[in-house]
């Protein structure tokens, strides 16, 4: 068997290091010319100007040899660059990067102002909703908005609306999970599905191109479930791990505690399913809740990016025979306010105070006034994990965050249904600092309904942070297509933008103030979780309130 060896005059060829370390010194250097000025060879050109003599081995040992000298004018010379170096072709020159490309032809550049796409509404005879807009993204999101949540459930069907958000796009009668999956991943989309206490939603995001084949998938798996036993067995064992870990999550816990302890009513049904529930749910219980719930006055397909009458000429066939089944009356809510308090193994103790919002989103003016007020209250935590500057100015940064090093965090909240909501402060602080962190929410919240006691400039902070944070939304293809159907589930129609904005600005230091007030003259709903001995009595912090 020949074996071959390499030696050098000037250098050990066969010793990987010596090529490594030289590789390292020399690739930076880039091409022959620059090497040659410091007095070296680029390492390419090393080996072929250094002389290398190959020395064969047969297999009977005996040795013969050829030797080769070889000259740089065999190589064709570089133009300089690594490209260059490395492959021995020139190497392409282009321009400055201030300097257009040539032969690329630039498209127009957009006006100064582009007229924003108007909502379409298309209502089928057995009335459902198609709206839509378009846009130039190349992509799209189409969702489907069901008016049914948590407050339509009954005893039986108590955590019906989270595992039926759990069993979104499994198997349906048509396609089985994997197939659905494939042909998701096949055009690069993304599904996702969502439960709150009044609507459920189910979205598809992809390439515009593909509407007809997300149309499709979208409705099969809300229409066709097959709700297969294994199915269901499978995500009530993730429910059930995340009810072992609500611990994790006791800002998400006391907002459920807030509504448990806060209303009478349909408001009052947990949003997470029971414990209980998890062997009592079955397949038959899902396919009735969703023929008693999913009707097709009580839908709405909504999508941004696209054409409205491809959408329609697409859903129309797969929505027509939907029964028109009359819209029930939404189950009653009644606020009370009350009292939760959980004594955990906790180092930490969260506490959440919160009042109604009257009127809900019917309300509008008030809803809008009440998110002003939250961005106006602001908060936040001691740390701040996407950087320093969001929010410092609210007034809970300045006045509290800043001057108490006891609380971990500190922020203002709101929860808006239909008819009714809660607006109040969350706090998370060290056990012996939880009676000063409740007066200092109590503080807070009889500040902003004090007239005089919030500043012009604060307001018009709020106002544009309130504004830019709704206008940067809404370019998310996403938020405006769930913006499309939880309008049209609420209102009936899509209020333009501009609608908002304009009660926004009329906003003054007055309505802050009286709405404000009208909040916290409402009972008191108290929540705290985790070492709440240092709490206060619920009827000491609401006493607080009584002179409003």
């Amino acid at each position: 068997m020949a074996t071959t060896t390499l030696t050098s005059r000037t250098c050990n060829l066969v010793n990987p290091a010596w090529w490594i370390g030289k590789f390292q010194g020399e690739v930076f250097d880039s091409s022959p010319s620059r090497a040659r000025k410091k007095g070296r060879c680029a390492i390419v050109y090393l080996l072929l100007e250094s002389g290398v003599e190959i020395n064969h081995r047969n297999y009977r040992g005996q040795r013969y040899s050829s030797s080769r000298f070889a000259s740089t004018s065999v190589v064709k010379q570089s133009s300089g660059g690594l490209f260059s170096w490395l492959l021995g072709e020139k190497s392409s020159q282009l321009p400055p990067l201030d300097v257009p490309l040539p032969g690329i032809t630039l498209p127009p550049p957009l006006p100064d102002f582009v007229e924003p796409s108007k909502t379409k509404v298309t209502t089928l005879p057995n009335g459902i909703k198609i709206a839509s807009e378009t846009s130039v993204s190349p992509a799209a999101s189409v969702g489907l908005y069901i008016d049914c949540g948590s407050i339509y459930e009954t005893p039986a069907s108590s955590g019906a609306s989270h595992l039926l958000e759990r069993m979104a796009f499994k198997s349906t009668t048509n396609r089985s999970h994997l197939r659905l999956v494939r042909e998701v991943e096949a055009i690069g989309g993304n599904v996702s599905a969502s439960a709150s206490r009044e609507q459920m939603c189910y979205t598809y995001d992809a390439f515009k191109a593909y509407v007809p084949e997300m149309v499709e998938v979208l409705i099969d798996s809300v229409r066709n479930p097959a709700f297969f036993n294994w199915e269901i067995k499978e995500q009530l064992e993730k429910i059930k791990a995340e009810i072992a870990e609500v611990s994790d999550n006791p800002q998400g816990l006391l907002l459920e505690a807030l509504h448990s302890a806060g209303y009478s009513g349909a408001l009052a049904k947990p949003l997470m399913a029971p414990q209980s529930a998890i062997h009592r749910l079955d397949s038959s219980i899902l396919e009735e809740f969703i023929a008693e719930n999913y009707t097709a006055p009580r839908m709405v397909l909504a999508a941004s990016g696209v054409e409205h009458d491809e959408l329609v000429s697409i859903a129309e066939p797969l929505l027509s025979d939907l029964p028109s089944v009359k819209r029930p009356e939404e189950p009653k809510s009644v606020y009370v306010g009350g009292d939760y308090r959980c004594q955990a193994d906790s180092d930490k103790t969260h506490i959440a105070l919160a009042f109604e919002v009257p009127g809900g989103w019917f309300e509008e003016k008030t809803a809008i006034i009440v998110t002003v007020l939250q961005m106006l209250m602001g908060g936040g935590g001691s740390f701040s994990a996407g950087g320093p500057g969001k929010g410092m100015h609210s007034r809970l940064y300045l006045r509290i965050l800043n001057n108490y090093h006891q609380i971990e965090s500190f922020s203002a909240f709101n929860s808006i249904y239909n008819h009714s909501g809660l607006f109040g402060i969350h706090a998370t602080t060290s056990p012996n600092f939880a009676s000063k962190a409740v007066d200092l929410a109590a503080g807070e919240l009889l500040e902003v309904a004090t007239p005089g006691k919030v500043t012009q400039e604060q307001l018009d902070r709020a106002k544009q942070a309130t504004k830019s944070a709704v206008l940067m939304n809404l370019e998310s293809r996403v938020v405006a297509s769930e913006d499309i159907g939880r309008q049209i589930l609420t209102y009936g129609e899509r209020k333009p933008i501009e609608h908002f904005l304009k009660d926004l600005e009329a906003i003054t230091l007055n309505d802050i103030s009286s709405t404000a007030k009208k909040i916290i003259s409402s009972p008191l709903t108290l929540a705290s979780w985790g070492d709440v001995i240092h709490v206060p009595s619920y009827e000491s912090v609401s006493q607080k309130f009584f002179s409003m």
